[in-house]
């Protein structure tokens, strides 16, 4: 074969011909290598982008069209976080598990907020945990000196994650030196408490939040969705159930002062306020029962068991339970008129599963509802923030704390006198 020949070969767009090294976008015809005859691509002179793959701005952030079939979810749109120097910058005071394992992780994931510093009563600890989030020596504070955060513009709010007992002390502190507040429920470890707490904030000026993470979960929120749409009737029974079994004794959780109570405060409230919030309505009566083991030291200023029962207006039912002294279960299930629905791990961290049964025709069909993974933590701070930077009252404001101690101590006050209490508008107890 001559040196023309080869070239012509080259460039012949025969598929088949060993000799086509110089036109590999020449694939559009048909052949034996092609199953069935079918087409193979094209490939040419590249071709400018279509809109399809490079998205659009839209108020600021980028936005794309779906690119999927109709058969698949459609993706969510990217992540669209405020800059940097516009995210609100936010202190955490107490630097335990909790911090440690989920709310500083949360931060770094944070749209909306930022982590400016860091308040503990451990030197040690806070140098430690700062060096690991690039957080300065000039904004680690100790618990005798918040008042100093009033001379760091840097930081605009406090998310307290301290004892219950301690809240009162430290929300006072953070909104006296003007900061905004997020703080860990409980709210408090009394109902007293929790209106000081209120008070102070207003007096300063400054936003107040109960840290509900679950209300901000997305399967707690596509349940409450699902019930209040009425797509399924009227919710008739719920159960929510909340379990651990609690370690040694020696934790400031078995301790009254500083916890203000066991299982109900501390886990039980996940139950009580997560019912409300799937039913959008309030108990009008309540009724408990707690159970101590008799040769266990640990409950001996703190209750292990407590069962309780909400009776709503609508005519629900829930049926509540949260236990220091049983395996880990933290699960609700609602029945309806039509259906019902039962939502794993409801108040876990992570592990939500959810299903959903109700009449098809002749059958009963059971659906999984998968909802794609947010940080609960993350959701939860980024709506403060907004709030914050919007200058909007928090949907889970020091209000909805307060209702919750008060319902609670109806719960405690049904339990010492072993009969249902009926409570008011506020959730307390009525005589």
């Amino acid at each position: 074969m001559s040196a023309q020949d080869h070239d012509d070969n080259i460039n012949d767009g025969n598929p088949g011909n060993h000799g086509n090294h110089g036109n590999h976008g020449n694939f559009g015809a048909t052949g034996p290598g092609t199953p069935g005859g079918a087409a193979l691509p094209v490939a040419g002179r590249a071709q400018p982008p279509a809109s399809i793959d490079v998205g659009a701005v839209e108020n600021g952030a980028v936005v794309f069209e779906n690119w999927r079939g109709e058969a698949d979810r459609p993706e969510p749109p990217p992540p669209a976080p405020a800059p940097p120097r516009r995210r609100v910058g936010m202190a955490v005071a107490g630097l335990g598990r909790l911090s440690l394992a989920q709310i500083l992780p949360a931060l770094a994931q944070s749209k909306h907020a930022r982590l400016a510093g860091l308040i503990s009563g451990s030197p040690e600890k806070a140098r430690a945990v700062a060096a690991q989030y690039g957080v300065g020596d000039n904004a680690i504070y100790g618990y005798g000196d918040m008042a100093r955060l009033a001379d760091n513009p840097d930081i605009e709010a406090v998310y307290i994650v301290t004892p219950n007992g301690l809240h009162l002390e430290h929300v006072s502190a953070a909104a006296r030196a003007g900061k905004h507040v997020l703080c860990e429920k409980p709210m408090a470890n009394t109902a007293a408490e929790a209106r000081r707490m209120i008070d102070v904030c207003a007096a300063a000026g400054v936003k107040l939040m109960v840290a509900y993470r679950c209300q901000f979960e997305v399967f707690n929120s596509e349940a409450k969705r699902l019930v209040q749409s009425g797509e399924l009737g009227k919710a008739r029974l719920v159960e929510a159930v909340n379990a651990q079994a609690q370690g040694p004794g020696e934790q400031w959780r078995l301790k009254g002062a500083l916890a203000g109570g066991g299982a109900l405060p501390d886990i039980g409230l996940y139950c009580l306020n997560g019912v409300r919030h799937l039913l959008g309505e309030e108990p009008v009566e309540v009724y408990a029962q707690v159970v101590n083991p008799q040769d266990d030291a640990r409950y001996r200023e703190v209750e292990e068991t407590v069962s309780f029962m909400l009776r709503f207006p609508s005519g629900a039912i829930a049926n509540c339970a949260a236990s220091y002294g049983a395996h880990e279960s933290k699960d609700m299930r609602i029945r309806l008129e039509g259906g019902w629905i039962d939502l794993e791990n409801a108040f876990a961290y992570a592990g939500q599963r959810m299903r959903v049964a109700r009449r098809a025709g002749s059958i009963e069909a059971v659906e999984e509802r998968r909802l794609a993974f947010k940080d609960q933590f993350a959701l939860e701070i980024d709506h403060f923030s907004r709030c914050v930077r919007e200058d909007r009252a928090p949907a889970t404001p020091g209000e909805e704390g307060l209702r919750d101690h008060l319902l609670m101590e109806a719960l405690y006050r049904s339990a010492r006198e072993g009969r249902p209490v009926r409570v008011g508008a506020d959730g307390s107890a009525q005589e």
